[in-house]
This record gives structure tokens, C-alpha cells and sequence, in this order.
């Protein structure tokens, strides 16, 4: 967008461009586009600098209740109040991922289009043998955001249990398991060596994942898992939020408690949930 067409310093010399506008028409034509092009736009001169900080710009791209989320995400005892801070500052820090539930979630908001995601560790859920080396390993790896992940040697029985409770903005939000069939490497290449050779038992029966939402809504889907070597977003469902400001709990599981076959080579990370208009981008 022309907004450095303007090299002249002398009024009514040279040409004139987007720069020139005066700063309310600027926050006017910025209101009109997605929080990256703002923001490089804001980089280009001091023009477009000063009006991408207008508050009604960002407002309306917030969540309907940021001021609670910014209120248990970005703000504590003793440091600075939301009445500090300009709406662009306060989209900002509610990108940044924020960890709670000892390190076990981690929480933040879409860049783009500003839908909330929320990631749930394995280590905040209750597995079946976790504990147990004969059954599970815990695997360090870069391809995992927490940086480890729960690697299923064998077991005829395989239950995983957890739940949440978070304020999430009104929307419809899917739930997914992330999983990968395959020994994960400890780095960020998702290849790697013998990877398949403990892999076994999971195209006899599919397995079944669950959630119940504390508005009563309940969800149940079944999927073989089939694709090896490769990090996969299991969808189970999808739920609505009507109250922005009630916290929702969310219960969620993963079995197959089939006890007629052992299965193996399963690598656990995370419980994913997002905004539905975040869903294409998965």
C-alpha cells in the first residue's frame, strides 16, 4: 500500500501519499484490516505508527471479554492495571502464549483473526500406567511445545483422562487429540529412524475419543489410526460457548480398552482446542 510515496519535507512540494493523511483518517483506513497487516504497516513511518495505536481499531478485534482474560492472563499483584495499557497492547500480550495448572495448559490468541487456542499437556492428564516403564516412556523432544512427550511402548489397556477449566469467548471451538503413530526423534525433524517397528494393534479396533462440556453437551468420535510417522490432529467434535464470562469446564477422554489384543508405538503430546474459524488453518 502507497504509504511512502511522499519524499518531499516542503509543504505543498512533491507528491503526496497515504502518509499524509491526517492521523484519524489513517486509524480509519487501518481499522479496515488484519492485526499483521496493521502492524507492518505501522512500520513503515511515524504517520502510520501513531494511528495504529487508536483503541477503537482494536477493539472490536478483541474477545468479547479480554478484559477478564488479560485481567488472569497478563495482568498480577502489583504490576500494571488494563487502564495502563492501549487496546493494541492488550491484543498484543494476549498473543503471547501464557502457561497456567502448573505448566500443564498453555493459552493464547490467534495473530490473525484473533480466535483463542488452548493446548493440554499429557502431563496434566490422568494415563493408565503412566508411571510404569513397561508401558510408557516420557520422550524430550523439540516437535512437542511443552517438550516432551508420553511414548506407548504396549498395553492392552489404554486409558487417558482429562479436564480444563477456562473463560472462553462466545464461539463454536473444536477439540482435538494430537498423536503420531511412530517414535518421535528428539529434535525437529519429524522423521526418523525404527520408528515403526513397535507400532502395532491399532487397525483391529478404533479408538474412541470423548468430551463433555459443562453446558451438557457431549461429544464422542471413533478413529483407527492408521498414518505412521507423522504428527496428526484428531478431531472429536466441536461445542459452543453462549457466555463469555462463565468459566466452562471440559472434560475429555481417549480409550481403547479392548483387552483381546495388545497395541503399541503411540506417541502422546497434547489435548489442542480452537476457535472454529481458526479450524481451516490446521
Amino acid at each position: 500500500m502507497g504509504s511512502s510515496f511522499s519524499t518531499s519535507n516542503d509543504e505543498g512540494s512533491g507528491p503526496t501519499g497515504l502518509g499524509d493523511l491526517p492521523e484519524n483518517c489513517l486509524a480509519i483506513i487501518l481499522a479496515n484490516l488484519n492485526p499483521p497487516d496493521i502492524c507492518n504497516l505501522a512500520r513503515t513511518n511515524k504517520a502510520f505508527h501513531q494511528a495504529s495505536s487508536a483503541d477503537f481499531i482494536w477493539e472490536p478485534k478483541l474477545p468479547e471479554n479480554y478484559r477478564t482474560l488479560a485481567d488472569k492472563l497478563m495482568f498480577y499483584e502489583g504490576s500494571c492495571s488494563e487502564a495502563c495499557l492501549v487496546k493494541k497492547d492488550i491484543y498484543a500480550g494476549l498473543c503471547s502464549p501464557v502457561r497456567f495448572s502448573s505448566g500443564t495448559k498453555e493459552v493464547w490468541l490467534d495473530k490473525e483473526r484473533g480466535g483463542i487456542c488452548m493446548l493440554c499437556s499429557w502431563k496434566g492428564m490422568k494415563i493408565t500406567g503412566i508411571d510404569d516403564r513397561r508401558y510408557w516412556s516420557h520422550i524430550p523432544t523439540l516437535q512437542s511445545r511443552f517438550h516432551t512427550i508420553a511414548y506407548l511402548q504396549q498395553i492392552w489397556w489404554l486409558e487417558v483422562d482429562g479436564d480444563l477449566e477456562f473463560s472462553f469467548p462466545s464461539g463454536s471451538y473444536s477439540l482435538f487429540f494430537r498423536l503420531r503413530l511412530g517414535k518421535p526423534s528428539e529434535g525437529h525433524n519429524s522423521k526418523s529412524s525404527s520408528t515403526t517397528q513397535q507400532v502395532h494393534g491399532w487397525n483391529i479396533k478404533p479408538v474412541r475419543f470423548q468430551f463433555s462440556v459443562s453446558n451438557g453437551e457431549h461429544v464422542t468420535s471413533e478413529h483407527f489410526l492408521t498414518k505412521q510417522d507423522k504428527w496428526l490432529q484428531y478431531r472429536v467434535g466441536e461445542f459452543v460457548i453462549e457466555d463469555s464470562y462463565k468459566p466452562t469446564k471440559i472434560k475429555f477422554s481417549m480409550t481403547q480398552i479392548d483387552c483381546t489384543h495388545q497395541k503399541g508405538g503411540l506417541a502422546l503430546d497434547s489435548v489442542f482446542i480452537c476457535h472454529n474459524k481458526l479450524e481451516l488453518g490446521l
